[in-house]
C-alpha cells in the first residue's frame, strides 16, 4: 500500500511540478497583453480584446498554478501557531484541512463541469455523462457559449482550463493526503 501511495505522489507531483515551471512564464504573456493594450489605448484605436483575454490569462495562471503552489509549500497560511508545531502535530493538522479542502474542490469540480457543459450547448440535467459523450463522440456539441462583451469570445476554452486545474489541484490534495499519512506513520516521502 505504501508502494502505491509513493507512486502517486511521485507521479502527481511530477504533473503539477512541470505544469506550474511552464505556467509560471504565463505572467510574462499577462505582461505583454496589457502592454499592448496600454499602447494601443495611447497611441492608436483601443483594442477590445485584451482586458478579458488579460483576465483568461490571469485564470489559466491562478488556477493552474495553484497545486504547484501547494506542493511547494508557498501557498497563504497562518504561521503564528502553525510555524511551532512539531512535524507530527502538523501532518494531523494538515490531514484534517486537506479533507476541507477536498470536498471543497468536489463542489468546485461539479460545478466546473456543469458550466463546462453549458458553454458547449447541453442544456439538461446530466452534465457528467454529457461529457464524457462529447469525449468518446458519441454527443454532439450544441451552439456555443459567448461572452456578453463586444469581442464575444468562445467561453469553452477558459471552463475547460478551469476543470483541469480544479482537477490537478484535486489530486495535489490527494498527494498532500498520502505525504501527511506516511508522515504519521513515520516514514519519509
Amino acid at each position: 500500500m505504501q508502494g502505491v501511495m509513493r507512486g502517486f505522489i511521485h507521479g502527481v507531483d511530477a504533473v503539477n511540478y512541470r505544469l506550474g515551471r511552464i505556467v509560471m512564464y504565463g505572467i510574462f504573456v499577462l505582461m505583454g497583453v496589457l502592454l499592448w493594450s496600454s499602447i494601443s489605448k495611447t497611441f492608436f484605436l483601443p483594442t477590445l480584446w485584451t482586458l478579458e483575454m488579460a483576465q483568461f490569462i490571469m485564470v489559466g495562471y491562478y488556477v493552474l498554478g495553484g497545486p504547484y503552489s501547494m506542493q511547494m509549500g508557498d501557498h497563504v497560511r497562518m504561521d503564528l501557531l502553525y510555524g511551532g508545531w512539531s512535524d507530527r502535530k502538523k501532518a494531523r493538522v494538515d490531514l484534517f484541512t486537506v479533507l476541507l479542502l477536498i470536498f471543497y474542490l468536489s463542489v468546485l469540480i461539479y460545478g466546473a463541469i456543469s458550466s463546462t457543459a453549458y458553454s458547449l450547448g447541453y442544456w439538461k440535467t446530466e452534465p457528467i455523462s454529457y461529457l464524457f459523450g462529447v469525449v468518446t463522440g458519441t454527443e454532439e456539441i450544441g451552439r456555443l457559449e459567448q461572452s456578453s462583451s463586444a469581442w464575444r469570445p468562445y467561453m469553452w476554452p477558459v471552463k475547460l482550463v478551469m476543470l483541469v486545474g480544479f482537477f490537478l489541484m484535486l489530486l495535489q490534495c490527494l498527494s498532500e493526503f498520502c505525504k501527511d499519512v506516511l508522515r504519521l506513520k513515520g516514514q519519509t516521502i
